[in-house]
């Protein structure tokens, strides 16, 4: 009882969240995007407001952890996929990153509209053409010195392997020679799993890792970044999952106690 209480809640509070933040991104846009060709002030205000959500959501308890020398240095951002909260979990981290992101999530009222004012990144998958236009506009993002965050599974896994990475985020960096940001993400798996919008308790951490320069990498060097770069977010996953208290042998996650 108390568990299905705290999940209205949490989804009242997100929806209201979300209303009242529109026309503030919006302001936020209007001012700013004659001289913020990057849209950085606007992206900021919409990943504020899903900070803003998760706070008071009553069933969350997130952190982050690392820092960034020159937060406007573009980087490309990559990390592992557990649930929808990962997005949650990553606006906390204090800079912008433009987001890939699938096309329907832009057909949702007012987060949909906030997302184009904020320069989020919209693919149609198993569109060449759009995905030939989602490259273009990361590379304009980049070049306009706003980094952009690719989920290189491509989708959220079910257990607690992670899925192959594909090489796009990859083959985008060594073109635009800019260095890859892994994050490692856990325990957003049992904030809300793959299959349901469930708003469940839980505790989740991110970990911006070491950097990855592409300098004089080739397109050749894809399955040797793609590799460091995945060996990099394992090895953090597992350690925060450790820290934690989170156990990585089985492949499901047992629903929290008390939800």
């Amino acid at each position: 009882m108390i568990g299905t209480l705290l999940n209205w809640w949490a989804w009242t509070e997100t929806v209201l969240c979300v209303i009242v933040g529109t026309p503030i991104v919006a302001l936020v846009y209007a001012f700013t995007a004659p001289f913020d060709k990057g849209r950085y002030a606007a992206g900021r205000a919409f990943r504020l407001v899903a900070v803003c959500a998760t706070r008071i959501n009553g069933l969350w308890s997130f952190r982050v952890r690392g820092r960034l020398a020159d937060p406007r240095r573009p980087y490309v951002v990559v990390a592992n996929h557990e649930s929808y909260a990962d997005v949650f979990l990553i606006s906390f981290f204090p800079w912008e990153m433009k987001w890939l992101s699938k096309d329907t999530m832009f057909k949702i009222p007012c987060m949909g509209w906030m997302m184009q004012m904020a320069g989020d990144i919209k693919l149609v998958r198993g569109d060449r053409d759009s995905t030939i236009n989602a490259i273009a506009q990361c590379r304009d993002r980049l070049a306009k010195r706003v980094s952009v965050m690719i989920f290189p599974e491509g989708t959220r896994s079910r257990t607690q392997e992670m899925l192959p990475f594909k090489d796009g985020a990859f083959r985008l960096a060594i073109e635009a020679q800019a260095p890859v940001l892994p994050i490692a993400v856990a325990g957003t798996r049992n904030a809300m799993a793959k299959g349901t919008f469930k708003f469940l308790r839980a505790r989740a951490m991110a970990q911006v890792l070491e950097p990855i320069d592409t300098t004089g990498m080739t397109l050749n060097d894809i399955p040797t970044l793609k590799a460091m770069t995945r060996e990099r977010i394992e090895a953090g996953r597992r350690a925060l999952a450790a820290e934690l208290g989170i156990s990585m042998l089985t492949s499901e996650l047992a629903e929290p106690a008390g939800v």
